[in-house]
């Protein structure tokens, strides 16, 4: 059974790509490039499906705000 999840993307100070599942505690990767982060993210998603079991339920993405903090 297929399933969705979203996925955050962000980019490191570094350069690297860092990608992070909020559905799925502690679900994250990265990459030095897009084709191989979404590669690595598939996998992180299905280890973490693996060890968390297959009742956990995807949220519902709403958006992403950015804040400013002093």
């Amino acid at each position: 059974m297929a399933r969705e999840f979203s996925v955050i993307i962000e980019r490191d100070a570094d350069g690297y790509f860092v990608a992070s599942v909020p559905a799925l505690r502690g679900c994250h990767t990265q990459a030095t490039s897009l084709d191989e982060l979404m590669t690595r993210v598939r996998e992180a998603v299905e280890l973490c499906l693996e060890v968390q079991g297959e009742s956990v339920e995807p949220l519902d993405f709403i958006g992403v705000q950015r804040i400013t903090v002093a």
